[in-house]
């Protein structure tokens, strides 16, 4: 356990109710937090070195982060009150295509070969549509 957590875990329990549960100390239990957002710190490890259950450092620390959320929140509402709800959007017709002519090739598995030169995007697109409405071979088998 290194210096300053043996520091912090004697720091953080300040005494005990009736009950047996603690009383923590509010900077100690800050520094704590705090320390749980350092990069490569284990929160499980750093409850442990400090005497309390890993669930409660959790709870705290989401806590602390709603906490946090809250208070920035107001500001980004204010800020987002200035500006205009809806924005004008601009949509320029697209330019008409030019119609493209396609070179589709397909050897199918029981040797047939489709084979459509020359033909435009829209010949293409219907060709496609009725093969897909098709029954397929393999699934009318029984």
């Amino acid at each position: 356990m290194s210096e300053w957590v043996s520091e912090l875990a004697g720091r953080l329990i300040v005494s005990r109710k009736r009950d047996g549960r603690c009383v923590y100390d509010a900077q100690a239990k800050q520094e704590l937090i705090e320390a749980c957002g350092r990069p490569g710190i284990s929160m499980a490890r750093l409850a442990r070195d400090c005497g309390i259950n890993a669930n409660l450092l959790n709870t705290w620390v989401r806590k602390h982060e709603r906490k946090a959320v809250a208070q920035a929140l107001p500001a980004a509402v204010e800020a987002d009150a200035a500006a205009p709800a809806f924005l004008p959007v601009h949509i320029e017709a697209p330019a008409a295509p030019a119609q493209a002519e396609v070179q589709l090739q397909a050897r199918l598995p029981n040797g047939v070969v489709v084979d459509l030169a020359g033909c435009d995007l829209s010949q293409v697109c219907e060709l496609v549509q009725v093969l897909g409405r098709l029954r397929c071979s393999a699934s009318t088998r029984n």
